[in-house]
């Protein structure tokens, strides 16, 4: 009797074992199916939210790898262009700093604010960061503003974002449901189909690779219901290295270059003024970055939505820019949201016919439609792109014309006078030694760096500048800065306070027979490359020889400066 009852405690002990077994096999058999460099444990981390609070990353602190791990964490790095090992050591729900500014942390917002649906559009994401990302949402958000988030999934192919992804967010708090697109169709017409069918009065959209902060929703959701204002948080940056959570600047917004390349400059002088100075108010922006921003649902329907002409990613933020600004609305950053993002140096996705070729087409569609004289900047600089098929447009020029927008001159004058692209100028083209017959050459040089001189090739490009109204010799967001006697003829940020970039053109005349660039500061001219340097230009005292005779193509001359 004491044998058998021996054998049925050893028999029952046995049965629990492979039970624990089997359940660990279970558990973590969608990790046995990875490859261990590009599926790494994901689902079923649920101890991702119950670490402790001094973990790796919290408070938005830096993730330090030890030196053993580095060869493997740089292999880990080339699959989504970010430390996939520190990301995966950081909680799914970690803590983060307060960064808003002081009176933002004491502004009340009425209780009736309008519900969001959150749009977030992932492809081949990382397990951490899109969950991280969905977390924040759900954890700095008021759940009576949160009607829902809709994860769209433009056809990713990593197994654990497609059944473990489902069955992970149904037990979340928040309604959140996963929308596959059935083809890979890129970030505009993804998008456009989580909008459609998501059913929050107004719509966010946010990328894959983000952390919302304290206090991120309310200020926006305040502004919409003023007046339908399309909003964008403070985009904070989370490092790529080591995920350290870095506030953004209040003092900065959203431009662009003659390429159609989205910049930050700071917020000049006159839009300090409008809000007297009190930074807790919204910055009106010419542009948005285009990852993270609020809309109106009925509102964004007006406008037009977003292309569907365009393909892929690039160029949609500038697009629906203009659009925004030229058809009669507003769009603001407001300073008392601060949304984190990861910020890349490259792309990890490749995409359909080059990266090149989809941008130049979205960037040659919005200035078809919106740009009207001035994207012949965007044309010189880049002339490759006007050999681009662009598509149809005649739905986008329609919505133009319906909506009564605006030209493009007055987006220019009223909405971003600090432009890049000057509203006035004399010249748009090259810059000629009538000597050397050699020209202006920026060389893809940077801010700082020396202006150069080359051969001509008349091909646009580096070799367009344009001589402005305010009497800058401006390439891109760049002017010719000469700050001492004989040079060097420096390439900086145009300021548009004229001094060291103050440059007076004296045109043909059939007399004095002229044709010299006179930098007004120093009272020298521009002359050729001297023999110490031959691929830099130089400022000698005016002699009036043929050295110092430029010849300025294009030239243009309004009636009314």
């Amino acid at each position: 009797m004491r044998r058998f009852a021996y054998c049925k405690v050893v028999l029952a002990t046995s049965l629990v074992w492979v039970m624990l077994d089997m359940f660990i096999l279970l558990y973590f058999s969608e990790c046995n199916k990875c490859d261990d460099k590009k599926e790494r444990g994901l689902p079923g981390r649920d101890d991702a939210l119950s670490r402790p609070r001094d973990g790796p990353g919290e408070g938005g602190k830096p993730v330090v790898i030890p030196k053993e791990n580095q060869e493997k964490m740089k292999e880990m790095f080339k699959i989504n262009q970010f430390n996939l090992m520190a990301s995966e050591m950081i909680a799914l729900n970690r803590s983060l700093p307060d960064v808003r500014l002081e009176g933002c942390k004491n502004k009340l917002y009425p209780d009736n604010l309008p519900r969001t649906s959150v749009v977030i559009v992932f492809h081949n994401e990382a397990w951490s960061t899109l969950l991280r990302t969905v977390h924040s949402v759900i954890d700095r958000s008021p759940h009576t503003l949160l009607e829902e988030i809709v994860l769209v999934d433009d056809a990713s192919e990593r197994d654990f974002l497609k059944r473990p992804l489902e069955q992970y967010v149904r037990r979340l708090e928040v309604p959140v449901r996963v929308v596959r697109m059935e083809q890979r169709s890129g970030l505009i017409r993804a998008r456009l189909k989580g909008a459609s069918l998501s059913t929050g009065q107004v719509i966010t959209f946010l990328d894959a690779h983000c952390e919302c902060t304290t206090g991120w929703l309310e200020p926006l959701l305040a502004r919409i219901k003023q007046d339908k204002t399309v909003v964008c948080p403070i985009i904070d940056v989370i490092s790529d290295d080591t995920f350290e959570y870095m506030a953004g600047s209040d003092m900065t917004y959203g431009g662009f270059n003659w390429k159609l390349n989205f910049r930050w400059y700071p917020v000049p002088q006159r839009e300090m003024d409008r809000r007297k100075g009190d930074r807790t108010l919204p910055v009106r922006t010419p542009t948005m970055a285009g990852g993270l921003f609020s809309i109106d649902r009925d509102y964004f329907q007006e406008i037009g939505t977003y292309d569907a002409g365009m393909d892929i990613w690039g160029g949609e933020n500038l697009e629906i820019s203009f659009r925004i600004w030229q058809c009669g609305g507003t769009l603001e950053i407001v300073t008392c949201s601060h949304v984190g993002h990861v910020f890349r140096k490259a792309t990890p996705y490749t995409f359909p016919g080059g990266t090149g070729q989809i941008i130049n087409k979205n960037n040659r569609r919005l200035a078809e439609v919106w740009m009207d004289e001035f994207k012949n900047f965007f044309y010189i600089i880049s002339p490759g792109v006007t050999k681009v098929d662009y598509g149809d447009i005649t739905s986008r020029s329609a919505l133009r014309q319906k909506l009564q927008c605006k030209p493009f001159s007055w987006y220019l004058e009223n909405v971003y006078p600090d432009s890049q692209i000057p509203r006035h100028y004399y010249s748009l083209g090259e810059i000629r030694n009538v000597e050397t017959n050699q020209c202006l050459d920026n060389m893809a040089r940077k801010e700082n760096e020396k202006v150069g001189i080359f051969n001509c090739h008349g091909m646009g490009g580096n070799q367009v500048f344009s001589y402005t109204a305010n009497k800058e010799i401006r390439t891109d967001d760049l002017c010719l800065d000469v700050s001492k006697l004989n040079g060097p003829v420096m390439m900086l940020k145009c300021h548009h306070l004229k001094g060291n970039q103050l440059w007076e053109y004296d045109p043909v005349w059939v007399i004095l027979q002229k044709l010299t660039l006179i930098h007004v500061n120093s009272n020298q001219c521009l002359d050729k490359a001297s023999e110490e340097d031959s691929q830099v230009p130089s400022v000698r005292d005016c002699s009036h020889t043929r050295s110092q005779q430029w010849l300025l193509r294009n030239v243009t001359l309004p009636e009314v400066f």
